[in-house]
């Protein structure tokens, strides 16, 4: 049986490349060149004899002009679908209306589009409709396509950056012993040779610190992680990070990477540091502010907060500013959300929001002139952290401490804290030098620069919840 669409197509034109190519060909002129090009049939006119069509590929669209008198099968081309896959081969001209056209000479059907991609107008209005059906959203909705190019080229230019500064890229296991790295509940899976439980990774940190203290000064990885947690505007259970480790750095220089490197994305992705997001213009170019939670949260609520005021009057004030806790909250959990809910969704930023509670920063070094802080930040912009940063805590004893009070915590019931890890601490005691570390939320960077709203516009396939039968 003779096979109804080809296997191949011979070398095609790049709509976009074509458009860029012919800028100059007047109306009406010919070019005297002949193209190829395929993609998807979006909208047709029919005037008699004469049809027009858009030819739509992932670089463009440029106009089909066939004739009865010239082109191949005519009547049969009129019977195309919208939505069908074509081929079509021609003269580059451009009509006296000026459209860039393939005089259509020869073309051959690809692909039927047996399913609409919606009002022609309009596209898919349906939201869940939209990230079910991607593969038709990315059609009829050309800015969800966009905005998923704009991630692929804010990945690849996030590794040049880093290639550019001596950071070698690196492959940590997906599958782990135990979740470490992060305070989140894992996903639980089973190896049934090893007749072993094994997690989703939570966070990429302890593997990448190992291989600094293997020797690599200068490590990142851009991967998914995994959390099984609820889905939000901001959240989704599988999303990328990029970690990096840097020997020899600390937080402040983590701060003047993040700045130079957010700002460096956003000027080739977007062409430019300054950004509309939300109908409010946002400059990412760097030097970003600096100041400290317990700064942000008086000049946002008026309060003067300490750690050193004690648990009692840390309930007192979080209650006077509608915050809800629980009592047995220390005072480093307390001003933590304290600031989480009164104060960075108002912070337009970009801010560094520097020095966090030793209490809620297992991983961290204890600050050099803070006590019961550390030095520790995250890069806050239009209201959201973007990241999380470290002066990486290098003392084996100090940390097995804090892993055991983290234990303690979960055997208490608390399923997101993180358990003890005998072999990270194996790992620091054969040393880690002076470190600096940064987590950056690729999905949030893109969010920032496409203009989006939600973590599922900028993830191709998000968590959704199972389709309703029929």
């Amino acid at each position: 049986m003779a096979e109804r669409f080809p296997y191949r197509v011979p070398a095609t034109a790049p709509a976009g490349d074509l458009q860029r190519r012919f800028t100059d060909l007047t109306p009406g002129g010919n070019s005297g060149q002949v193209a190829t090009a395929a993609g998807r049939v979006m909208l047709r006119r029919e005037m008699g004899k004469l049809t027009f069509m858009t030819l739509t590929d992932w670089t463009g669209s440029v106009q089909l002009f066939a004739g009865a008198q010239w082109t191949k099968r005519f009547a049969e081309l009129n019977r195309l679908r919208l939505g069908d896959w074509v081929a079509a081969t021609g003269e580059i001209v451009r009509t006296r209306t000026g459209e860039l056209s393939v005089r259509v000479g020869d073309w051959v059907l690809l692909a039927e589009a047996r399913r609409s991609f919606g009002d022609k107008h309009k596209g898919i209005t349906d939201v869940d409709m939209r990230y079910r059906q991607r593969y038709a959203d990315m059609w009829a909705n050309p800015h969800s396509r966009e905005v998923l190019l704009s991630r692929s080229r804010a990945i690849s230019s996030l590794r040049r950056f880093l290639e550019a500064r001596g950071f070698v890229e690196v492959e940590t296991p997906v599958f782990q012993v135990l979740p470490g790295g992060a305070t989140a509940r894992p996903f639980i899976t089973r190896h049934n040779a090893l007749q072993m439980d094994l997690y989703l990774r939570i966070a990429l940190e302890l593997h990448l610190k190992r291989l600094v203290v293997g020797g690599m000064e200068r490590v990142f990885e851009i991967g998914r992680v995994f959390r099984n947690e609820g889905l939000s505007p901001r959240h989704n259970p599988e999303f990328t990070m990029l970690e990096l480790y840097q020997a020899y750095a600390d937080y402040r220089d983590m701060m003047d990477l993040t700045e130079q490197m957010v700002a460096h994305v956003a000027a080739e992705v977007t062409g430019g540091t300054k950004l509309d997001y939300g109908g409010r213009e946002l400059d990412l170019s760097p030097p970003w502010r600096r100041a400290t939670m317990l700064e942000l949260i008086a000049e946002h609520t008026g309060q003067q907060l300490s750690l050193q005021m004690g648990t009692d009057e840390l309930l007192r004030r979080a209650v006077a500013l509608d915050v809800a806790v629980e009592k047995s909250w220390g005072p480093g959990k307390l001003v933590l959300e304290i600031y989480e809910k009164t104060t960075e969704p108002r912070l337009w930023g970009p801010v560094f929001v520097m020095d966090y509670p030793k209490e809620v920063s297992p991983l961290a070094r204890d600050h050099r002139s803070s006590p019961g802080m550390v030095e520790r930040f995250e890069p806050v912009v239009a209201g959201r952290e973007l990241g999380n940063a470290f002066s990486e805590l290098t003392d084996p004893d100090e940390q097995r401490a804090n892993f055991e009070a983290q234990a303690e915590a979960r055997a208490a019931g608390d399923e997101e804290a993180m358990p003890l890890d005998e072999d990270y601490v194996r790992a620091l005691e054969f040393g880690l030098p002076p470190t600096g570390g940064l987590g950056l939320g690729v999905d949030r960077l893109v969010m920032l620069l496409s203009g989006s709203e939600a973590i599922r516009d900028v993830i191709a396939f998000p968590t959704l919840r199972p389709e309703p039968p029929g």
